[in-house]
């Protein structure tokens, strides 16, 4: 199992030249769909499928993860994806900063407005070192209603009291 090592952060704008970066469409399905915060989720992300287990390495710190992703094909899936679970979607863009690839997901369906920016480090000490983009708003990694096995199955609504006391405004598709 990999350690991954990972801020979070809730979108001001969109990113200068954000168009021009390369995208895909992502559907994630969380199981179990009872589970509060499921850990367990299948994705889809253009034609590449996989599963995907991610537990926090400490409780009080989310930016450190466990993650194990194992490959499957397209007919695994697909009958993995008749559980019912809490699902999303949303499209994803690679865009380069300071050396890195933020990947900026705009959220779609029932999600539609949420943005958000994920930048990977290789070492705890970059992490903690990385300074907040200017296209964004707040870092908001140890959010608990940010995280994706809780922002699937829900609503904007369910989750705009949160975002409404970071001033956030929403994000559209269209902006790109």
């Amino acid at each position: 199992m990999e350690i991954e090592l990972e801020r979070t952060f809730l979108l001001k704008n969109i990113p200068p030249d954000m168009e021009k970066c390369e995208s895909i469409e992502i559907i994630d399905i969380y199981i179990p769909r009872t589970a509060n915060h499921p850990v367990l989720r299948i994705r889809k992300k253009g034609d590449v499928f996989e599963i995907t287990k991610k537990e926090p390495v400490k409780k009080n710190d989310v930016s450190e993860q466990y993650e194990k992703t194992i490959p499957l094909s397209e007919e695994e899936f697909n009958e993995l994806a008749q559980i019912k679970g809490k699902r999303l979607r949303k499209k994803r863009y690679f865009y380069p900063f300071q050396r890195k690839i933020a990947e900026i997901d705009i959220y779609l369906d029932d999600l539609e407005g949420l943005g958000l920016a994920d930048i990977e480090f290789n070492n705890k000490k970059e992490k903690d070192k990385f300074q907040i983009p200017d296209f964004c708003l707040v870092d908001i990694t140890q959010e608990k209603f940010i995280a994706g096995g809780m922002l699937a199955g829900k609503k904007y609504s369910d989750i705009q009291s949160f975002l409404n006391k970071y001033n956030y405004h929403r994000i559209r598709l269209e902006e790109i």
